[in-house]
């Protein structure tokens, strides 16, 4: 989250300004499947059934043909079509679901060899809301769409995936289904074949090259000189976002053996009023990250060390660089949030990932998009982000959380940050003094280089084996 002071969110302008969209990720050829003894079979039918559309709306049914319960956070749908110009990009809504449609995804990707009726396809995905299917059962009917994001008219027949004449819900094997990153129903375009995005070439061996920095933040306080030596700033100035009146307080950055292992620890603390609130903040002094690989172990905190708990509170790992002027269009952020007890419209905890274009402070007007996932995520997480040429793509703890258009990609170079701080005082509005904590093991940058997950773990843990607790390669901008 960025330490601008008019930073403000609310459900409907994340609502209006979400675009569900990016490229997919290398994959390794598999042997296209058609219907399996122990996984799904999907059907189909089309809402929109002509030629041409203002949208498209491909609805479902996922049927577990097997013998064994299936969680639906594993299972992802694609459906193919060929795009309506090489720079359209898409936004995909879910208008009804028997499961819910706050338990259904749909985020959009790039085929690696595009045919004369697939360039791009929608991925339906579940979350862990969503449940599970029993031997027998299906998810019921949800109903999809998707659009240009400009409204322009779809042209549905030259499209893979589209079948015209399935008005009613039957088997459809132009469209492919995946459990748990294997392929078990359905026939992609030809040289399409899916695979489980997270799967590495080989995990044991991370790529050579890439100018990297990597840090293990074993230092002995925020006042050790090795901290600035090795570009970290501790914030103290004033300033949002967050609780009017609050202060940035360096004392509160502290770092702790566990098992040890140091890593570092943002305390946040109030006592119900901007004077008695401190927020923490830790940032690179260089902004000189831009395409690559952004990692960090972070463990994100539902409930305080002490005192009560409600308090709408943000804890992030993200990049950024300065907003030179209102919706200027070279200003580019990248999130991590977790808010364990809601916020910005939302009763509860839930993560956003968001890819920032511009905003304009006053009045406020966003151009980003962004992918949640309503849940608890406390405890510790392995959080990753990518950016190449073509997308952002967001991971956590190995999973794909969301992709995102090219038209966020950075245009200037950022920092790399983490911070904890409250919204505001109306989420707990007692005077009982309370703290609550967020942890961070590392952080790893590699410049230029788009890494798995895996490939993520597997330089750290060579990092560790050879006693590395601080690197940076990484050229100043």
């Amino acid at each position: 989250m960025s330490t601008r002071p008019t930073r403000r969110r609310s459900r409907a302008v994340l609502a209006l300004t979400a675009l569900m969209g990016g490229t997919a990720l290398a994959t390794l050829p598999v042997t296209a499947a058609s219907a399996s003894a122990d996984g799904v079979a999907v059907q189909y039918r089309t809402s929109a059934s002509g030629a041409t559309a203002d949208q498209s709306e491909p609805w479902f049914k996922v049927r577990n043909t097997g013998s064994s319960t299936i969680q639906l956070s594993q299972v992802k749908v694609r459906y193919y079509f060929k795009a309506d110009s090489p720079t359209a990009t898409y936004r995909f809504a879910c208008s009804w679901a028997v499961r819910g449609c706050a338990a259904i995804t749909g985020t959009f990707g790039t085929l690696a060899n595009p045919t004369a009726t697939a360039d791009r396809y929608l991925e339906v995905g579940f979350t862990p809301g969503a449940g599970s299917l029993a031997p027998g059962t299906d998810t019921g009917d949800m109903q999809l769409r998707f659009h240009q994001s400009n409204w322009q008219t779809l042209q549905q027949s030259d499209d893979y995936s589209f079948g015209a004449t399935q008005t009613t819900y039957a088997d459809w094997s132009k469209v492919t289904a995946q459990v748990a990153g294997a392929t078990v129903w359905g026939t992609a375009p030809e040289g399409n074949d899916p695979t489980d995005p997270t799967d590495p070439t080989d995990p044991t061996d991370p790529p050579g090259g890439g100018q990297a920095l990597f840090d293990d933040f074993s230092y002995a306080s925020h006042t050790d000189p090795a901290v600035s030596a090795h570009g970290w700033s501790v914030r103290s100035n004033s300033g949002g976002p967050g609780v009017p009146g609050a202060t940035w307080d360096p004392s509160k950055v502290t770092f702790v053996s566990q098992s040890g292992n140091t890593v570092m620890n943002l305390e946040t603390s109030t006592a119900g009023t901007g004077e008695s609130t401190r927020h923490t903040e830790v940032l690179t002094k260089a902004m000189k990250f831009k395409n690559g690989t952004y990692a960090a172990r972070v463990k994100f905190s539902d409930a305080p060390k002490s005192g009560p708990d409600g308090d709408r509170l943000v804890q992030t790992f993200f990049t950024i660089n300065d907003l030179k002027a209102p919706m200027a269009d070279d200003y580019a952020e990248y999130d991590f949030e977790y808010l364990p007890n809601g916020g910005w419209g939302e009763p509860a905890n839930i993560l956003y990932t968001t890819s920032w274009e511009t905003y304009n402070p006053d009045p406020w007007q966003a151009v980003n998009q962004h992918s949640e996932s309503r849940q608890s995520f406390a405890g510790w997480h392995d959080l990753v982000v990518t950016i190449d040429d073509h997308a952002i793509t967001y991971y956590v703890d190995g999973r794909l959380f969301g992709t995102h258009d090219a038209a966020y990609l950075p245009e200037r170079p950022m920092s790399i940050n983490f911070n904890q701080w409250l919204i505001d005082l109306n989420g707990q509005t007692s005077t009982t003094p309370r703290a609550y904590d967020q942890q961070v093991d590392y952080v790893l940058h590699v410049k230029d280089q788009v890494l798995t997950p895996a490939q993520v773990a597997a330089k750290i843990a060579a990092y560790r084996s050879a006693g590395t607790t601080f690197v940076d390669e990484v050229p100043s901008s």
